[in-house]
């Protein structure tokens, strides 16, 4: 039961305040048993109704969650503690491999871009009523996305790959409906499924993808949506390949109502083909944002898909900020025009030294996970372990918490600051960090 802290409130949102008040100052930890509503209601002056309408409020938001007679407890990663909480600080001397950020002597300049942009609003000014999406962006956008394969539709621009996510569960889910997640994922989608009162379904991953045996589960027991990560999977590495890519269609083309959200973040940073699913479902979308090729300040991302959704998100858009910066729309389309980043030159980058680091760590019998993108995965046994010793051996890495839900322990390695002297000098210090401690010896 509560120990050391008192609810508060007359009325549901004061008392759910109050709950969430101590979640987030860690007087109720995670896993915390809340109070039977009745004696809760009992001890505040107040009706049951009351106390259930708060609970209730706190289960949307992905604070607590409830058992029927085993009661409501505190999640064990509830939304008011992301999971980019778990940081590792990098104390002076130690290098900082755990926080995903690109390379930024691969990333452009954006000052001429800018500047290009403010010359094209000068000579013609967006005002109010305009369209939200800068006709040239919607243009180079959708030319891509037809060379990739993907299925015609319009074009929305939101503030990053998250935002898009969020919109379009707003415009077909509802709190308590079940999203089937890659297992591991990234980090901030695992705290947005819970904060929007979903229940993640945790869909294990290889190196190909989601597991279509898995995902077929997770949909025959209810799950209305489904987000994959077409390559650069964060934190796998995976790449969904033609034939995983077949057998998924398969999968969802026997589940046609399934809200399909497919996250092509790495789209300019590998050279990997996409294999894309969308056009299987009746609702889906694709997103693609510019942050890993060309800046995560940018906060922007262009997503297509079916007519239906896409209405949905631009007019709830309308409602809130109404449009992302048409300035900084054309700041990208100056970016994609100028050939200010040579996509095919960062996904060497990036991939040369992945494989590096994944041929190293082999060398030293680490098996470890890396097809595309800026990251490499290393299953261990000891997750808090290794992530212990490689802070003493001058390595700051991801503990693999951040990204898991029933998956095995493991930590993640960004690569994008590794130079080719770094690879060996990290192999070395992982391997040693990951080996499971010697044992003592028994005398007597």
């Amino acid at each position: 039961m509560l120990v050391d802290y008192g609810i508060e409130g007359r009325g549901a949102s004061e008392i759910a305040a109050s709950i969430e008040r101590g979640v987030a100052s860690g007087r109720l930890a995670p896993g915390q048993l809340l109070p039977p509503m009745r004696k809760l209601a009992a001890s505040l002056g107040v009706n049951p109704n009351t106390v259930a309408a708060a609970y209730r409020t706190l289960r949307d938001r992905g604070v607590i969650e409830t058992a029927g007679r085993n009661g409501s407890r505190v999640r064990e990663r509830p939304a008011s503690t992301a999971r980019g909480s778990l940081t590792i600080d990098a104390p002076p001397g130690v290098r900082q491999i755990s926080e995903g950020n690109p390379d930024t002597a691969l990333l452009p300049p954006l000052h001429d871009a800018f500047a290009a942009a403010a010359r094209h609003h000068d000579a013609r000014p967006v005002l109010y009523g305009q369209s939200p999406v800068d006709p040239e962006l919607a243009r180079l956008a959708r030319a891509a996305l037809d060379a990739d394969g993907v299925p015609d539709g319009p074009v929305a621009v939101t503030s990053g790959s998250l935002d898009a996510v969020e919109r379009v569960f707003h415009a077909h889910l509802r709190p308590g409906d079940a999203v089937a997640v890659e297992d591991p994922a990234w980090a901030s989608l695992l705290d947005l499924v819970p904060a929007l009162g979903l229940r993640p379904v945790p869909v294990p991953v290889d190196d190909d993808g989601p597991r279509p045996e898995a995902v077929e589960r997770a949909l025959h027991r209810g799950a209305r949506a489904l987000i994959v990560t077409d390559r650069a999977q964060n934190p796998t590495g995976a790449v969904v390949s033609a034939s995983r890519a077949g057998e998924l269609r398969d999968v969802l083309g026997r589940y046609p109502r399934t809200l399909l959200v497919e996250d092509d973040h790495g789209y300019a940073i590998v050279g990997t083909p996409l294999h894309p699913l969308a056009g299987v479902t009746d609702h889906w979308v694709l997103v693609r944002s510019v942050a890993k090729a060309y800046g995560p300040d940018l906060r922007l991302a262009v997503l297509t898909g079916d007519r239906v959704t896409l209405d949905r998100v631009q007019g709830r858009q309308a409602l809130g900020p109404g449009w992302v910066s048409r300035l900084t729309q054309r700041a990208v389309v100056e970016l994609w025009t100028s050939g200010a980043v040579d996509p095919v030159a960062v996904a060497a980058a990036y991939g040369d030294r992945r494989d590096a680091l994944l041929g190293a760590l082999a060398e030293r019998g680490v098996g470890a996970h890396g097809r595309s993108g800026m990251n490499v995965w290393v299953p261990v046994a000891d997750e808090t372990g290794t992530v212990a010793r490689l802070l003493h051996a001058g390595w700051a890495v991801a503990p693999g918490a951040r990204f898991r839900i029933a998956s095995p322990p493991a930590v993640r390695l960004t690569v994008s600051g590794l130079t080719a002297r770094d690879i060996g000098v990290l192999a070395d210090a992982v391997a040693a960090a990951a080996a499971p401690p010697v044992q003592p010896r028994s005398y007597g």
